[in-house]
């Protein structure tokens, strides 16, 4: 607003220029994902390998998308802080182990404050990565191994806030942090020992009768046509069929994965009772089982879908991972015959 209260520009004008900023913010990742490379397969098997803690450092800008790389690695399998550099000179340095990795982070690599400190960590560590979006600089020359970071403009249309820069140092952060996930084969359990008061952590402690659907309209009695079982899959919204005998007992499971493969095989004959195309002795869960323990079976065995029996196999739920993630807020009960 001007000193009036009257916008300087109009609605469209508005939406253009944030459109703008955003355009050139892609310009600035498709930049860095250009220059990803060795380098950058090196820094990550030394911070996957690393028996100590990666240490994070930087100053302005970089220093607060440095806190939060940090704080990313920490909750995701990987041990690290955030390193003050002007702390560091004044004595928490003495927080360094010789088993460390330290990240440097700086868009002109020339910070002084940042570059006064890298001689002593060279010293006190084997392993420096310079973040810049200069690889020729002091800091570059000070580290052992520089991922580019560097962009076409920044954002401001001054060209002196970080913008598209520290964007493009963040999104660096965060593939590395997922690359190390994958490294370390870190999954949602792991996740909830780190995270015991968070959404997913609190979600992944319940148990499975908390978080599960009523079945009825996912749920086909044997002796049920396929075709029909195939109507019953199509809306129930699961991709799934279950399949109970008459007193409710559990007898198989048929996904959409398994039409699929009939199809291409040439064998979905709608007129089959449906327990000669259902998977007989599905996998399956109980209700009083921890949602962590439900979602590692359904990673482990790569499906979405999970009938809960109880101790007498009669169906009394069932779970998508979905459900397990906190992810779609799926509610069966919302669903109604048409």
């Amino acid at each position: 607003m001007t000193e009036t209260g009257i916008s300087p520009k109009t609605s469209k004008e508005w939406i253009d220029l944030a459109s703008r900023v955003l355009t050139i913010e892609r310009e600035g990742l498709a930049a860095v994902q250009a220059a990803l490379g060795p380098d950058f397969v090196t820094a990550l098997g030394w911070m996957a390998t690393c028996t100590g803690r990666v240490v994070i450092t930087g100053i302005g800008k970089s220093g607060l998308v440095g806190r939060k790389i940090a704080a990313t690695l920490s909750s995701t399998g990987t041990p690290a802080f955030f390193l003050h550099p002007v702390e560091g000179a004044h004595g928490d340095l003495g927080m360094i182990r010789p088993e460390d990795v330290v990240v440097a982070i700086s868009y002109s690599g020339e910070t002084d404050e940042l570059n006064a400190i890298l001689p002593t960590l060279k010293g006190l560590v084997h392993r420096i990565i310079a973040l810049t979006g200069n690889t020729d600089s002091t800091m570059a020359g000070l580290a052992d191994v520089s991922l580019c970071v560097k962009v076409p403009r920044e954002a401001c249309p001054m060209g002196l806030a970080p913008t598209a820069s520290t964007t493009a140092t963040l999104a660096l952060g965060d593939a590395l942090a997922v690359c190390l996930i994958e490294w370390k084969s870190f999954d949602a359990c792991d996740f909830k020992r780190y995270h015991p008061g968070g959404a997913l952590g609190q979600r992944l402690s319940t148990k499975v009768a908390e978080l599960m659907h009523h079945p009825e309209m996912v749920t086909v009695r044997t002796g049920t046509p396929l075709a029909l079982a195939l109507t019953v899959l199509n809306k129930g919204g699961f991709g799934t069929v279950v399949v109970v005998d008459g007193r409710d007992h559990l007898q198989g499971i048929l996904t959409d994965g398994d039409v699929r493969r009939m199809v291409c095989a040439d064998e979905l004959d709608p007129d089959k009772p449906i327990e000669e195309c259902m998977v007989a002795h599905p996998l399956k869960g109980t209700p009083d089982q921890p949602a962590a323990e439900v979602l590692d079976l359904m990673e482990s065995r790569e499906i979405t879908v999970l009938p809960i029996v109880d101790n007498n196999m009669v169906l009394k739920g069932i779970v998508h991972m979905h459900d397990l993630l906190g992810k779609g807020r799926l509610r069966f009960a919302s669903i109604r015959p048409s």
